[in-house]
């Protein structure tokens, strides 16, 4: 990350729970975008700000991530909209995959293929030493994953442990405020955990000050995160209590934790 002026990273509330993310740097007009499922919002803060949209980021095509990337363009013609080149979404004008890199903002963002809530999913990962930071869809959230929709369980279970090393200071930008009722479901799993405990205190706290929740850490997220602890004892027990199973594979157990919570 280069030093010409401070990045400034905000979240944007839109449709019923979900944050579309703005990037913007100090004394720039140019504005990134991250998965914006309606226009409206982005617009407002566009006016507001004086700003002007240089770019949109999609990471998977469902609709809450994509509904105003046309209406956007219709007001910002000039900005580019960058998505994941296995799947199919109107208005994505470049296709990224897995080693790509692009520059905006004078930031290289690194994509990082991330399939299993979707078979084509992408994150953008910004590998800077001192603040890094991973926007990632609806791949990883606080103390939970997405679901199994077009991709598989093996998919994703590699997607969450190749999030999971990256550095652990990487702030998660996510794309849904879910953060208390995964915190509902973990704590039936961690019957002791006093980190999430204290977690759920804190969040609880911002969430009624009208605060988001995120972004979360990669180090918090090892920690408290059962979908990213599946080779752990007290998670391979609580799923062995709720299936009936006697598991020992990783994958194994993350597809019946993905089970119980879909089921919850």
């Amino acid at each position: 990350m280069t030093n010409n002026g401070t990045l400034h990273i905000e979240s944007l509330s839109a449709l019923s729970d979900s944050y579309i993310w703005l990037l913007q740097r100090s004394g720039s007009n140019q504005a990134v975008v991250i998965d914006p499922g309606e226009s409206t919002v982005v617009h407002r803060y566009l006016r507001n700000k004086h700003l002007d949209l240089s770019a949109i980021l999609i990471t998977h095509h469902h609709l809450d991530h994509t509904a105003g990337i046309i209406d956007l363009l219709k007001n910002y013609p000039a900005a580019v909209v960058y998505g994941p080149v296995n799947e199919p979404i109107s208005g994505v004008q470049v296709l990224l995959q897995e080693g790509d890199n692009i520059e905006l903002l004078n930031l290289t963002f690194r994509i990082m293929d991330v399939p299993g809530h979707t078979a084509g999913h992408i994150a953008y990962y910004l590998a800077d030493e001192k603040s890094p930071a991973v926007f990632c869809g609806d791949t990883l959230f606080s103390v939970g994953c997405g679901r199994l929709f077009d991709g598989t369980a093996q998919q994703l279970y590699a997607s969450l442990q190749k999030l999971a090393a990256l550095p652990a200071k990487t702030k998660v930008y996510c794309a849904h405020e879910y953060t208390l009722s995964n915190i509902e479901f973990a704590l039936n799993v961690f019957r002791e955990n006093n980190t999430l405990a204290e977690y759920a205190v804190q969040v609880r706290k911002m969430r009624s000050l009208g605060l988001p929740s995120l972004p979360t850490t990669i180090e918090q997220e090892r920690a408290i995160n059962p979908f990213l602890r599946v080779d752990q004892s007290d998670v391979i027990q609580a799923v062995k209590n709720f299936s009936g199973q006697s598991l020992t594979e990783p994958v194994q157990v993350f597809t019946q934790l993905r089970h119980w919570k879909d089921t919850y």
